[in-house]
Formats: structure tokens, C-alpha cells, sequence
């Protein structure tokens, strides 16, 4: 892990904001990071609500890590997953952010299936079961198909439409209603 200076902070990979206070007094911050930047954020915080996860999915936010329990070790896990294009949060805010896509599914004034026209019904299978919490041999085992297929596929996914990884696509793919 490098750490880079000021004058050479484009090339970076991960960014790692230390949020301090309420996270409405850390959305510059972090609009400035995810905008600047452009690297996957890690967000470094004890305060986050429910009403707060549609901020992390909006700022790039990859990883969620508890500030009062930070170690070395849980912040070098942190960026190695995000710098590998994984999230990483602990699983009381998964829980949030899922119930929250949920409740923005419902609310949701668009048609729901603006976005897929270009999905195959593999694509959307794969999303789904990557959903439900599948790594890729399970998805490969249960779709009978190499795990190289599942790979490609989920990489066809995330470029044709602009996504960081697997869980910025299945984000997407639950806030836009495809998936449940």
C-alpha cells in the first residue's frame, strides 16, 4: 500500500475517508473524493443510518468500516478488497442498504425496467444470484457453466453499463427494480 501525495493523488486506487461527526457533514467530502478522485471510496465512520446508504451508493462508497474497532489489519483488508473491485461493510449495514433499495423499489416513480434492454435473462439470473450471496463457482455450479462464463458475464455487465463491480451492479440492478 502507497500512500500518495496531493500533487499525486490521481493515480490513486482507493480513497479512504475518516468521516468525523453526522454523515450530512461529510457529503462534500465525499462528493469531492468520488468526483476528484474517481477511485472506489472507503468510508470510515460509527455514524451511519439507513437514510444514509443511498449516500453511499451515490459517492462510490465500496467499503464501510467501523471507525471505534479500526485496526491496521481490518483497514489493509478494506482497501484490498476495494482495490480488487469487492465492497466490504459489516452485515448490520448490508442489511440496511438492502432494506433501503427495497423502499426506494417501491417508492420508485420510473418504470422498472428502463435500464435492461440490453440484458440477456443470463445477465439478469447472474445478478440475482450474486443477490442472494453466490460466489462465482456456486453460481457456475448451479448454472452448470464454467466459472470463467460467470466472470465474463458479470464483467459484460458492469462495462456495458458503466459499473464499478459485482455489488455496485446488484445495487443498481435492485434499485432499478430488475432483481429482488
Amino acid at each position: 500500500m502507497i500512500v500518495l501525495s496531493d500533487s499525486s493523488r490521481e493515480r490513486a486506487d482507493v480513497t479512504v475517508v475518516a468521516a468525523a461527526g453526522k454523515m450530512a457533514e461529510n457529503h462534500g467530502i465525499l462528493r469531492r473524493a468520488a468526483r476528484d478522485l474517481g477511485a472506489p471510496v472507503i468510508l470510515i465512520t460509527d455514524r451511519l443510518s439507513p437514510d444514509d446508504m443511498l449516500t453511499v451508493v451515490r459517492y462510490q462508497v465500496m467499503a464501510v468500516l467501523p471507525r471505534r474497532a479500526m485496526t491496521a489489519e481490518l483497514l489493509i483488508r478494506g482497501v484490498t478488497a476495494v482495490a480488487a473491485g469487492d465492497g466490504l461493510m459489516p452485515p448490520q449495514l448490508a442489511g440496511g442498504l438492502l432494506e433501503h433499495l427495497h423502499r426506494l423499489q417501491r417508492t420508485s416513480r420510473e418504470p422498472t425496467f428502463t435500464w435492461v434492454s440490453g440484458l440477456t435473462e443470463r445477465e439478469i439470473e447472474i445478478l440475482q444470484l450474486v443477490a442472494e450471496g453466490l460466489d462465482t463457482t456456486e453460481i457456475a455450479e448451479q448454472l452448470r457453466c464454467s466459472t470463467r462464463t460467470v466472470k465474463s458475464i458479470m464483467y459484460n455487465i458492469t462495462h456495458r453499463l458503466n459499473l464499478r463491480n459485482r455489488t455496485h451492479a446488484v445495487a443498481h440492478a435492485m434499485r432499478t427494480g430488475l432483481i429482488e
